[in-house]
């Protein structure tokens, strides 16, 4: 599933292409993708002027005039591609899976092809976002700065769980996946089977910068591609090439001084990679 930085990278992709822009045309191919369409879908965005796009959490937040916003999830395999009006073919020729077809008033399009069906396309009043089902449970994003050291230790204190599953939750910082999590407790030497309650305030003030440093990286590595995800120019993330632990079991610790091999548990039904002699 893509994670913030994927998200984020999707989110700089499309918004030249559309903020500003009405929506001359959407093309509707399905009913539902993870949870139905809303009634009359297609008809309710054509002629909507897309005013600024944001990003909340893993979500794509496409604010229209009108004070209605389109939320998208990308799902598990979704992914948004874009088309300039002068590389259109005659007539348009669309995949199996490209659902949704966002068509600009300079007929450039924006497609949402999603194999699986495990994204979702939803529309909401823009003032009431926050109170949405989707949102309103969610904790503050890693990159501002209510995540900052007082929130984290408030939140930590009785917990008892390991902080692997602790920064998981989005309940207390949203965005945060697996593959960000494994990289971020590596290079802060710091077990992720720890329980998240006997946490310094060293380790806590040591990880938190280290979190915004390694999403930070990945958004400008335009994320991370290890199955379905590419960037919206079609281009593929190359992250992935910088993993310290993810993904890399059995595998030499990328510490010289390190004589470790990477190891991989299970914690909450997610493989979890890490070093256990740089960790401990």
């Amino acid at each position: 599933m893509p994670e913030l930085p994927e998200v984020e990278t999707v989110k700089r992709g499309i918004s030249p292409l559309l903020e500003g822009r009405k929506l001359f045309q959407v093309i509707q191919r399905r009913d539902k993708l993870r949870i139905p369409l809303p009634d009359n879908f297609a008809e309710r965005l054509r002629g909507r002027t897309v005013e600024r796009i944001t990003r909340r959490a893993k979500y794509l937040l496409i604010h229209l005039d009108e004070q209605e916003t389109l939320i998208c999830h990308l799902g598990m395999s979704g992914k948004m591609t874009l088309k300039a009006a002068k590389d259109r073919d005659v007539p348009d020729v669309f995949e199996k899976h490209d659902h949704i077809i966002l068509e600009t008033d300079r007929h450039d399009l924006v497609i949402y092809n999603d194999p699986r069906r495990f994204g979702l396309m939803t529309l909401c009043k823009t003032d009431a976002l926050d109170q949405h089902k989707l949102f309103r449970q969610m904790g503050p994003e890693p990159l501002g700065n209510e995540f900052n050291a007082e929130y984290l230790l408030k939140k930590i204190e009785k917990r008892r769980s390991p902080v692997k599953t602790i920064l998981l939750d989005q309940r207390v910082v949203v965005g945060l996946g697996n593959i960000y999590v494994c990289e971020a407790l590596f290079l802060a030497g710091i077990s992720p089977e720890k329980k998240a309650c006997d946490l310094s305030r060293d380790e806590v003030e040591k990880i938190l910068p280290i979190i915004r440093d390694v999403l930070s990286r990945a958004i400008e590595a335009g994320g991370s591609t290890l199955k379905d995800y590419a960037r919206v120019d079609g281009e593929l993330g190359y992250f992935q090439h910088e993993f310290k632990v993810y993904g890399r079991e059995g595998e030499d610790c990328k510490n010289v001084a390190c004589d470790c091999k990477i190891t991989r548990i299970i914690q909450s039904n997610r493989s979890t990679f890490y070093c256990p002699s740089c960790q401990d």
